[in-house]
């Protein structure tokens, strides 16, 4: 069996073996801790339909448990609003926030494993708000290889939003680079 209290993660071990030293050097920093490193992963499933069918949205939470390795938190409205049938504390969605080890291992299956089964992938369109954290969406969660296909009854796509300890959107992109995250020219 897996021990979680001696287990580090394959990019984990990259980041501290070779991408701190690489950002380091590229970015002439003086000192260790303005090494830029992921702070934390948040991926958010929005169900357009949770207004018709509540049962959507525990489902859309049971897959993004899959897809996460973690438990999702369900979304609520805060205000009602009657011209989208949305009444106050209706679950409209779900989202889960990564750190640590179960972060990393979902960065590693994202560009590993799931970005290449998108179809007709051409590469993640550089999205940065101007602080360094990296916003991206998914259009199908099937792409995630945890997710049966045959017990999907809809489509849902996801935000995932990757925050980092920098500012500055190129040390951002240039440590996002460093873990092979396909960017499109």
């Amino acid at each position: 069996m897996l021990d979680l209290a001696t287990y580090t993660p394959r990019l984990k071990g990259e980041y501290e073996s070779k991408i701190r030293a690489a950002m380091k050097e590229e970015f002439g920093l003086k000192n260790d801790m303005m090494i830029p490193k992921i702070e934390k992963i948040v991926i958010n499933m929005g169900v357009g339909e949770a207004t018709k069918d509540t049962k959507k949205v525990k489902q859309a939470a049971e897959e993004l448990t899959l897809i996460a390795g973690q438990k999702a938190v369900m979304t609520k409205a805060k205000k009602s609003i009657a011209g989208f049938r949305v009444r106050e504390e209706m679950p409209l969605g779900c989202k889960v926030t990564l750190r640590g080890t179960r972060m990393y291992e979902f960065l590693d299956r994202l560009i590993n494993v799931a970005l290449p089964r998108v179809r007709d992938f051409r590469g993640v369109k550089p999205s940065f708000d101007g602080r360094g954290n990296f916003a991206m969406g998914l259009k199908e969660q099937i792409v995630f290889p945890e997710i049966d296909f045959d017990k999907v009854d809809e489509v849902l796509g996801m935000d995932i939003i990757i925050v980092t300890t920098t500012n500055d959107d190129a040390q951002a992109k240039s440590l996002l680079k460093h873990f092979n995250m396909p960017f499109s020219a």
